[in-house]
């Protein structure tokens, strides 16, 4: 399991056009889970220990931007035969033990992940209302490690800017995770 961050952002990655499998059984597009003031696209697992330390945080921040007209949705890239533990069954269940409030959606052949350059989980992009990126960074500033009353939501911070403002923070910190599991 590498270790790895996400690159500095590049604002010239626009938000890619997909349409993938969530666990709810429906299809969504990205115009299905734009918001009005931007969307949130994450790519995420359900084994990765980097996901498990953050997804609660993610869950709760998910929240408070969807009522900020952020659209939220994350996204499953593993090779599932190689990492059982990331099945879109077992989506279905770390989707509904988490209280998911946006779709999780499964990327069988990985080409979303690779569209969008996501290299580890969790990988997060956040778009302005033209889904132009402006955030790539991590959730906040505790990482992998509990969050206390000292930790910088800084996800939050910056996609209430990018509501705001359609421009993120100058200031960004990579997120940091375990490799996306590409097809051998």
């Amino acid at each position: 399991m590498a270790l790895l961050e996400t690159p500095e952002k590049d604002s010239a990655i626009k938000a890619h056009a997909f349409s993938l499998r969530a666990t709810d059984g429906s299809e969504y597009t990205l115009d299905d889970v734009r918001g009005e003031n931007g969307t949130l696209v994450v790519f995420i697992c359900n084994h990765c220990p980097y996901v498990k330390a953050i997804i609660k945080r993610l869950v709760a921040d998910a929240k408070v931007l969807q009522e900020q007209g952020i659209g939220c949705v994350a996204i499953m890239p593993n090779d599932t035969d190689s990492y059982p533990a990331d099945s879109f069954e077992n989506m279905k269940i770390f989707a509904k033990e988490n209280g998911f409030t946006f779709p999780y959606l499964i990327d069988d052949t990985q080409e979303v992940a690779a569209a969008y350059g996501a290299i580890c989980t969790p990988d997060l992009f956040g778009f302005n209302a033209d889904d132009e990126l402006q955030y790539r960074g991590r959730v906040d500033s505790a990482g992998p490690n509990d969050a206390d009353q000292n930790t910088k939501r800084e996800l939050l911070d910056a996609m209430t800017l990018i509501a705001k403002t359609g421009k993120g923070p100058q200031e960004q910190f990579p997120s940091m995770g375990c490799s996306i599991k590409w097809f051998s």
